[in-house]
């Protein structure tokens, strides 16, 4: 089907919050501009912020009738995207997610539609650079989510675009596309955009990578923010590839030996100091190989960008990979044991 004159185009932008209020109006006002010749709404899904979030897109709201605050009482962001589509979607041509915690290029949403008619792929997803914030150790997440040492090499972490994918950040949908396939799975509170993107692949659907739009992003600020969200997306890769009964890639199978070295690096600490016997420190190699290489390589990027901060990208990856791989195994488990005769809780959603 032709695509619809661009002055005729509806396009939907749904902005998933929880606390966001540092940022959420500086994210609304750029989303916006450019956008002039399209039939625009945005929505801000909001999971019940207490930060003043939902008192600032009210403000907004009252002086631009183009943009709408709807309650997300699932809290996560699959499900309050799916919400947005249902209440404020149901003609639109085009559907546009945002994070409230990235940075935008002027023309955003018009750049997006125009590949989309350009390649007439059914999404249009768009490279994340990450940036470093106010600390050292962000800078360091963030030289680490930019190199393959943090992401494996994946395409919209480190460059490649300009061609179709398989999974790509997700940017832009054609609105068709993302009812015909049922929108985000609402279980899945991380991977839900790889889980969606293998069932548009499935129904013959075409991903775009864009190598002429990129956005940035704001990586988490602590050790232990950056901890629970890596082991949130191992588990929502776990339940993505259980879900549809895949194997992992290799860059995803590497972090799945950190927790396994881990382990037997306590269990050799364990055994030495029970026995006496040191030769169980022997079991500490595998995990000490990863530290170091992790480390060195953290070393090399703060040589090749001549920043110091840098060299927090070792610890950083250690951080991701070992939070990545107990996530993954922690829902694994909880998966088996779901499935097996004795089992009578289901698994969460969380």
């Amino acid at each position: 089907m032709a695509d619809e004159p661009i002055d005729r185009a509806r396009v939907l932008i749904v902005v998933p919050t929880l606390n966001e209020a540092r940022t959420i109006e500086a994210v609304v006002t750029r989303l916006l501009e450019g956008t002039e010749a399209l039939r625009t709404d945005l929505v801000v899904v909001d999971g019940n912020s207490v930060d003043g979030t939902r008192d600032i897109v009210r403000r907004i709201a009252e002086t631009d009738l183009r943009v709408r605050l709807v309650a997300n009482p699932a809290r996560i962001q699959s499900a309050g995207i799916n919400l947005a589509v249902s209440v404020a979607g149901s003609d639109a041509d085009y559907l546009i997610r945002a994070d409230a915690h990235a940075t935008y290029p002027v023309g955003f949403c018009a750049s997006l539609i125009e590949e989309a008619r350009r390649t007439g792929a059914s999404s249009v997803t768009v490279p994340m650079v990450a940036e470093a914030g106010l600390s050292n150790f962000q800078a360091g997440v963030a030289v680490a989510q930019n190199s393959v040492l943090g992401t494996g090499g994946s395409a919209h972490r480190t460059g490649g675009g300009g061609r179709f994918v398989d999974h790509g950040h997700h940017a832009l949908f054609r609105a068709s596309a993302f009812r015909e396939v049922g929108g985000y799975d609402p279980e899945f509170s991380h991977n839900e955009d790889a889980e969606l993107d293998r069932r548009l692949t499935l129904a013959g659907h075409r991903i775009w990578l864009s190598d002429r739009i990129e956005i940035v992003y704001y990586p988490r600020p602590s050790a232990s923010a950056l901890f629970r969200q890596y082991q949130g997306f191992g588990r929502g890769r776990a339940r993505m590839l259980l879900k549809h009964r895949l194997v992992p890639k290799l860059r995803q199978t590497l972090p799945l030996l950190v927790p396994v070295a881990a382990v037997l690096g306590l269990a050799g600490l364990a055994l030495a100091a029970a026995t006496g016997n040191w030769i169980w420190l022997y079991l500490l190699a595998p995990l000490a190989l990863w530290a170091a290489i992790c480390m060195i390589y953290g070393v090399i990027l703060a040589i090749r960008d001549r920043s110091f901060c840098a060299a927090w990208a070792g610890p950083a990856a250690i951080v991701m990979h070992l939070a990545w791989g107990i996530g993954f195994f922690r829902e694994l488990t909880h998966r088996l044991e779901w499935h097996s005769p004795i089992s009578k809780t289901p698994p969460s959603a969380s």
